[in-house]
């Protein structure tokens, strides 16, 4: 008669243990690994309480727990935070402002495309590997953009670099948004050089410009609203595909900038960051805010 076989079970207070074990990291549990894994929750319970786990148990008791595989951020450390939650309640009176004298706000930047091919995570067969063909293309086959997006709204503004960047070319891509927008403007950026130079700074005297620069916290990209438009281009433009020449990056980037004039509510969905998830503060509050 053959036997019913258990797998060994951990009780209320194990899996407590093993709850709060994984929520720090492994060395802190005496696990030499870098990270959590089923091999990790197998070696802690077996040091720890004595049972030999399988590796679904393991992988089990890890979902039991409430933990999900998630691809981490970077949390970056240089970050001031006493700055950064400044800057959360200065958004929130500029957003106040901005919308009682019915400007717009854009959050501005700039990024690479090369030709060579950019590596995404893809669906295969369990078991297969996942190639990605590529020409090692040379690394000045390259596009390079600046681009800015209004939450408010859902547009998004787009220049093309005429090669390198340089002191000039964050004016002109204001010149351009200037020009394609008549209503006062916002641009809220990082703290690039190029965005405090003599060139910017001359810019701005230009009379009547009705323009206003805002430079974000240092070590700040997540509030930068125009960062999930560049990982946007790069999952459904350029991901896993070797382009081989600037032309084919322009051809590719450009339609997906264009596609992007008929999708205002997604860019509105999509782009959001935390500095959108703050509350707006009362009207009547001060509206100064430095900027450049």
């Amino acid at each position: 008669m053959s036997r019913l076989v258990v797998p060994p079970a951990l009780d209320v207070a194990q899996r407590g243990e093993l709850k709060s074990a994984v929520e720090g990291l492994p060395s802190q549990a005496g696990i030499e690994l870098s990270n959590w894994n089923w091999r990790a929750v197998r070696r802690f319970v077996r040091d720890r309480f004595g049972l030999l786990l399988s590796r679904s148990s393991c992988l089990n008791y890890l979902h039991r727990l409430g933990f999900v595989l998630k691809r981490p951020k970077k949390r970056l450390l240089k970050g001031d935070p006493a700055r950064r939650a400044a800057f959360v309640g200065e958004y929130a009176k500029l957003a106040v402002a901005a919308r009682r004298t019915g400007a717009k706000v854009f959050f501005a930047d700039e990024a690479h495309f090369q030709a060579d091919a950019d590596l995404r995570g893809q669906w295969v067969l369990k078991g297969e590997p996942a190639p990605v063909d590529s020409t090692s293309p040379r690394r000045g086959e390259k596009v390079s953009y600046y681009s800015a997006v209004c939450l408010e709204t859902g547009e998004v503004a787009v220049m093309e670099l005429e090669g390198n960047s340089n002191a000039g070319t964050p004016t002109a891509f204001l010149r351009q948004l200037r020009g394609q927008h008549p209503e006062p403007l916002i641009v809220i950026w990082d703290n690039s050089p190029a965005h405090r130079g003599d060139a910017i700074r001359a810019y701005l005297t230009t009379p009547n410009l009705n323009l206003r620069l805002v430079n974000l916290p240092s070590y700040s990209p997540d509030f930068n609203a125009d960062e999930a438009i560049w990982g946007w281009v790069r999952q459904e433009a350029t991901a896993n595909q070797c382009l081989g020449t600037r032309a084919a990056v322009r051809e590719k980037v450009g339609g997906f900038f264009t596609d992007l004039t008929q999708r205002h509510e997604e860019v509105k969905r999509r782009c959001r960051t935390v500095l959108q998830a703050n509350p707006l503060r009362p009207a009547n509050v001060d509206l100064t805010l430095a900027s450049v």
